[in-house]
């Protein structure tokens, strides 16, 4: 087993370093953006980097461990960890066991760790996901209702989810679930009726609240309201704007200066385009987009090898990662509307720095499998690989 956990948090060099230089950006932005409220706060300017170090630390170390478990029993146990989420949904719900930390509740303390629950539910939802796809995937190519019971479980997570609030995991979910059913093979027609009246529920939703109501209309002109409602938005263009092309300096922000909330959580990106300027946004956007790749590549080749569970479960992954960032970036931006969505690996938060190096966890064992594990492939699929490699070299 040891051995093993080496061979594949080794295998993809790319996917490695890729993760290892975001979250070292990561702890030296939250550093940054925290030392002056973490002064006030605790009278210790280094409170949020510690922490977060140790989180790190955790969530590789868990990473490490997670390597060493094949993908198939993940997808033994897919429907068991689907009900976990379900479950923790529910309690998040319950007083006395949910906490409530700016107006929604999404924690449960076990012990001295707060545990953000919609972050293992996202992983959750992958994960079954996945494995529903490779279950009913003739069905759902050949029928319009054959993903129906994949829309009733995503109406439940819908349900639980807005009673938190958490409108952003919904989102990202919802992204998630309907661009692998796009990949699993879809009709094109239903898919597209599907992907409709998915983006109405999700417009209804955010009418029928005053708050998320309030964010359409702001995010579209934030200076009308820039001491109010669009006070966050305009505070993060100011950051953007004083950042230029080469940033005022790692260190210097004055838009951390207690002027723009959440500088070290949710709109850490606004702090690093201010200190590291246009350049510096831009080599993280490339670190993003050079993982993203990398995971897809390696889903495509799971796919290949004739591992669709591997293939869909990478694939997911990399949509999801790939897509918060994105939401994250254009919150900051005023591109989309605020949402309560951390940017992956390097904003603050233990839950999301460890459930996400985790995921990158599964994804290096699906490239360990893919790489080394052929003998486990069925026979015709290592037959069509092998002649496909043959016609390669001639």
């Amino acid at each position: 087993m040891k051995k093993t956990n080496h061979v594949a948090w080794s295998c993809d060099k790319w996917i490695l370093l890729n993760t290892l230089a975001i979250l070292f950006v990561g702890l030296l932005m939250v550093s940054s953006a925290s030392m002056v409220i973490s002064d006030r706060r605790f009278g210790f300017p280094f409170y949020y980097l510690l922490r977060q170090g140790v989180y790190v630390a955790a969530g590789l170390v868990c990473a490490w461990l997670m390597t060493g478990v094949p993908i198939r029993l993940w997808q033994r146990y897919s429907g068991y960890l689907m009900l976990a989420g379900l479950v923790l949904l529910v309690l998040v719900l319950i007083p006395g066991i949910g906490n409530v930390v700016n107006g929604s509740r999404r924690w449960i303390h076990v012990g001295f760790i707060s545990l953000q629950v919609t972050e293992l539910v996202k992983v959750f939802t992958i994960i079954y996901v996945a494995d529903f796809l490779v279950r009913h995937q003739e069905r759902i190519r050949r029928h319009f209702l054959g993903a129906f019971n994949l829309i009733v479980l995503l109406g439940v997570m819908a349900l639980l989810l807005l009673l938190e609030p958490d409108f952003g995991t919904f989102v990202v979910i919802t992204f998630t679930l309907m661009t692998l059913l796009f990949l699993a093979g879809v009709r094109l027609g239903p898919f597209i009726i599907l992907l409709v009246l998915a983006s109405i529920a999700l417009a209804g939703l955010a009418i029928m609240a005053p708050y998320r109501l309030e964010r359409l209309t702001t995010f579209l002109n934030p200076w009308a309201d820039q001491y109010g409602a669009g006070y966050q938005l305009t505070q993060s263009l100011i950051a953007f704007g004083r950042g230029g092309i080469f940033g005022v300096g790692l260190g210097n922000s004055v838009q951390k200066l207690f002027y723009l909330p959440e500088a070290h959580t949710d709109f850490i990106f606004a702090v690093i385009s201010e200190e590291l300027g246009f350049i510096g946004a831009l080599l993280i956007i490339a670190l993003y987009v050079s993982l993203i790749t990398r995971i897809f590549i390696v889903g495509q080749r799971a796919k290949r090898n004739g591992q669709p569970y591997s293939a869909y479960l990478a694939f997911g992954i990399g949509l999801w990662i790939g897509f918060q960032a994105l939401v994250n970036m254009g919150v900051s931006t005023g591109v989309l509307p605020t949402k309560g969505l951390t940017l992956p690996f390097i904003s603050y938060g233990g839950s999301s720095v460890m459930v996400t190096c985790v995921a990158i966890a599964f994804v290096m064992r699906v490239a360990y499998e893919t790489e080394f594990h052929d003998e486990r492939l069925p026979p015709s699929s290592r037959r069509n690989r092998n002649i496909l490699q043959g016609r390669k070299k001639a």
